[in-house]
C-alpha cells in the first residue's frame, strides 16, 4: 500500500496535491469536471473583507508558456464565502483553506479573526497585496513588512497560518525565514511573477492594468529553485507551486523540499488536472518501490 498522505503542521491531507487558489474557484465551478475526494486540498479563490469585482477587462492574456493575469481579487466576500461556500464543500473530504487579501493589516486581522470561528481546515495569508498605508508596496516584498502582517494576524488566526511568498523579492529566503520567525505554520510559494504583454499594433499593453502576473509552465524552473531555497532555511512545511502540469513535476518539487503542492494554471486547461496529478505521483512512488511520499519530500541529491 502507497500512502500519499501528509501533515501540513496541524492540517492532515488525505494526499499532497491541493488547488491553488484564483484557478479553482470554490470547488463548485469543477465539481462536474472531477472528483472533489480525489483532491487533497482546495484553497479558494482570494477573499477579502467585502465584495470585489476586480479589475477591468482585458484581465487575461496568453503567453507561449502559460498566462498574465491582472483579475483583481474579484470574489463574494469573506461573509457570501461563509454563508454559501463552506456548507458546498464540506460535502467532500477534502481540506478547505482559505486564501485572504486586503490592502490593510486590519483587513486581514478581522478576515482571520471571522475564518477563525468556521469550519475550514487552514488560512492561506496572500501577501502580494498592496498596503495602501505603505504607499501602495507589497507587504511580502522585505522581511520587515512580511514579518508585520505575518504577527499581526497570527494573533487572530486560531487555525493553521500558511504564508504565501511573493517571488518578486531580493532574496526569497530572508522573507521565508521573517514569515516563520513571526509565526507562520508553514509557507506556500510560488505566488506569480511580474509580467507585461504589448500588443504591438495598437502599441498599447494587452491587460487593461498594464502588467500582471505571469504563470503557467514557464515560472516552473523559477518556482522550483524558490522552493529548495526555502525549504533548506526554514522548519516549517513548505508548499509549492508554479507550472505544475503532471505528477512528475509535482515530484520534483517535492524532491526539492515541498511537503505538498498546489496546482493553478493547469486547471484551466486541464479540468482533471489535480485528480491526474495525484495519480501521476502515485505511479512514480509505484515505479521506484516507495511506500509514503516522506521517502521523496527532500531527497534530491545535489551534484
Amino acid at each position: 500500500m502507497i500512502d500519499l498522505s501528509v501533515d501540513i503542521n496541524g492540517i492532515k491531507f488525505d494526499n499532497p496535491v491541493i488547488a491553488a487558489s484564483g484557478t479553482f474557484g470554490f470547488g463548485r465551478e469543477f465539481k462536474d469536471y472531477v472528483d472533489l475526494n480525489m483532491i487533497g486540498g482546495i484553497a479558494v479563490k482570494g477573499l477579502t473583507l467585502e465584495p470585489r469585482q476586480g479589475n477591468r477587462p482585458p484581465r487575461i492574456a496568453e503567453t507561449p508558456a502559460g498566462i498574465l493575469n491582472s483579475v483583481g481579487l474579484q470574489n463574494p466576500g469573506v461573509e457570501a464565502f461563509i454563508r454559501d461556500e463552506i456548507p458546498f464543500l464540506r460535502k467532500y473530504k477534502t481540506k478547505i483553506i482559505a486564501n485572504i487579501a486586503g490592502n490593510t493589516i486590519e483587513d486581514y486581522c478581522k478576515m482571520a479573526e471571522m475564518l477563525s470561528g468556521e469550519d475550514i481546515d487552514g488560512i492561506e495569508l496572500n501577501v502580494s497585496c498592496p498596503n495602501v498605508k505603505r504607499g501602495c508596496v507589497a507587504f511580502g516584498t522585505t522581511p520587515e513588512g512580511i514579518s508585520e502582517i505575518t504577527k499581526s494576524v497570527k494573533k487572530y488566526c486560531k487555525k493553521p497560518l500558511i504564508v504565501k511568498l511573493t517571488p518578486n523579492v531580493t532574496d526569497i529566503k530572508e522573507v521565508a525565514k521573517a514569515a516563520e520567525d513571526s509565526g507562520a505554520d508553514a509557507i506556500s510559494l510560488i505566488n506569480t511573477i511580474l509580467g507585461m504583454a504589448i500588443d504591438i499594433h495598437k502599441k498599447r499593453p494587452i491587460l487593461a492594468n498594464n502588467m500582471g502576473g505571469l504563470s503557467g509552465p514557464a515560472v516552473k524552473p523559477i518556482a522550483v529553485r524558490m522552493v529548495y531555497e526555502v525549504a533548506q532555511t526554514v522548519n516549517v512545511p513548505v508548499i509549492g507551486m508554479g507550472g505544475i502540469s503532471s505528477g512528475e513535476d509535482a515530484v520534483e518539487f517535492m524532491l526539492a523540499g515541498a511537503s505538498a503542492i498546489m496546482v493553478g494554471t493547469y486547471n484551466f486547461i486541464n479540468p482533471k488536472a489535480c485528480e491526474d496529478v495525484v495519480n501521476g505521483i502515485k505511479k512514480y512512488m509505484e515505479t521506484y518501490g516507495y511506500k509514503s511520499v516522506y521517502d521523496i519530500i527532500g531527497k534530491v541529491s545535489l551534484n
